[in-house]
């Protein structure tokens, strides 16, 4: 399964620091987060999303030993 960490706003809207997911690729993941957490789908368009450290595309496979990490906009940066 995937780990999903989630930092600041991100960890606030999604109510968990962590969590482990099933979901095949990172699309596929964006979707399921943004139907099950309302509250972080308002702000997940604007986040950083790093499978691994870096910037992929939607179409990005996960593997079971991916982490995905969930950074919201920061200020003054």
């Amino acid at each position: 399964m995937t780990l999903v960490r989630y930092f600041a706003a991100a960890e606030e809207r999604a109510g968990v620091a962590e969590e482990t997911r099933a979901e095949a690729t990172l699309g596929a993941l964006r979707i399921a987060l943004a139907a099950e957490r309302p509250g972080l789908a308002a702000i997940l368009p604007r986040c950083a999303v790093l499978v691994d450290g870096a910037r992929v595309d939607d179409a990005h496979p996960l593997a079971t030993d991916t982490t995905v990490d969930v950074l919201p906009p920061f200020a003054g940066g």
